[in-house]
């Protein structure tokens, strides 16, 4: 019964641990960019896009698959910082514990 009192406060510490870590994730802003800071995307930490900035020198109407690439390529980049990020809160909430391989978090 000693250990399952022991397990059961673990268990509440990571549960506290993870909420905090998702406190944490949901008041980042992360930014993307591409086209050497042309275009910069800006990611909530859950993902949602909060704003985009476009430098005007690329709003040529003879061009637009470029534009487009670089939007693509910035939100790729932001997504891929917040992606990180997470993985990094994630080993920080469990103590090192590795989750199963396609477990998400529940966000």
């Amino acid at each position: 019964m000693k250990n399952l009192a022991g397990l059961m406060k673990q268990a509440q510490a990571m549960q506290q641990n993870m909420q905090d870590m998702q406190a944490r994730l949901e008041a980042l802003e992360i930014q993307g960019e591409s086209g050497a800071g042309l275009v910069k995307l800006t990611l909530s930490g859950k993902g949602v896009l909060k704003s985009a900035r476009i430098d005007p020198k690329l709003l040529d109407p003879n061009d637009a698959e470029m534009l487009q690439d670089l939007i693509v390529a910035a939100h790729h980049d932001a997504k891929t910082k917040l992606e990180a990020i997470t993985a990094d809160e994630m080993q920080k909430a469990t103590g090192g514990l590795s989750l199963p391989p396609g477990l998400k978090l529940p966000f």
